[in-house]
């Protein structure tokens, strides 16, 4: 399923003060990014979907820039930025929507494109926007993602395989990396598992608002079919060379 950006927008406005405490995988994710770029010093960089300053606190630790510049679709985002790059010129709303005037060395965005229903007209947008031997990397998720939870509901994103990300990527750029890796969190109850996914916007798949029946018959069903109460992470990173 795919979901509307209202919605998206709606539900992340309600966790981004909750996001960075939660957000345990997509902090790791933004750290396994900022270390695939294949330098240190970018002129000019735009992060897409900057949410809770994850990836933007890691690209200003470790990385070299002249200008920053950042898109969300909640405008407290822009505050989280500037917390990190008080510099840092955000604009609020969809990215596919939004006209850039300037070219970027580098386009980057951590845990963000799983949301987009069209990668197909979002990657060609962001090779037009790369300057001369500027770089695309992103992180997102595989079809495994959250495997138990959707074992468990039916519940699901229209995630990308490796195969169908490289497709799509390979008509406008090159030397195209991609790393895939997993990350298993436990919980207590699944419970904790409900409130991990509400703390990080993740309750976005479902359009309707559970009852208590609902949510007894989830923790009733997952404690069954997975006692070990795990849930599966499994992001990818992914850079790429625009071709000019």
């Amino acid at each position: 399923m795919q979901i509307d950006i209202k919605t998206i927008k709606k539900h992340f406005q309600k966790s981004i003060d909750k996001y960075p405490e939660n957000a345990i995988v997509q902090k790791f994710m933004a750290q396994k990014l900022c270390a695939a770029l294949p330098g240190q010093n970018f002129n000019t960089i735009l992060e897409i979907g900057a949410g809770a300053g994850l990836l933007t606190e890691e690209l200003k630790r470790h990385i070299i820039f002249q200008k920053y510049y950042a898109n969300d679709l909640v405008e407290r985002a822009g505050y989280y930025v500037s917390r990190y790059i008080p510099s840092a010129i955000f604009e609020a709303g969809n990215f596919t929507r939004i006209n850039y005037r300037q070219k970027f060395d580098l386009v980057i965005s951590n845990a963000v494109f799983q949301w987009f229903d069209n990668l197909d007209k979002v990657f060609p947008k962001c090779a037009n926007l790369l300057d001369k031997n500027g770089i695309l990397a992103f992180s997102t998720f595989l079809p495994e993602n959250f495997m138990e939870f959707y074992s468990v509901t039916g519940l699901s994103l229209n995630y990308k395989t490796t195969e169908e990300l490289e497709n799509l990527l390979k008509s406008y750029f090159e030397n195209i990396l991609i790393e895939p890796f997993e990350y298993k969190m436990k919980f207590e109850n699944p419970l904790q598992i409900l409130a991990h996914m509400k703390n990080t916007g993740v309750n976005s798949l479902s359009k309707t608002k559970w009852g208590i029946k609902e949510v007894k018959n989830f923790c009733d069903r997952y404690k069954a079919e997975y006692p070990e109460l795990e849930l599966t992470y499994k992001p990818v990173i992914i850079t790429a060379n625009g071709l000019i």
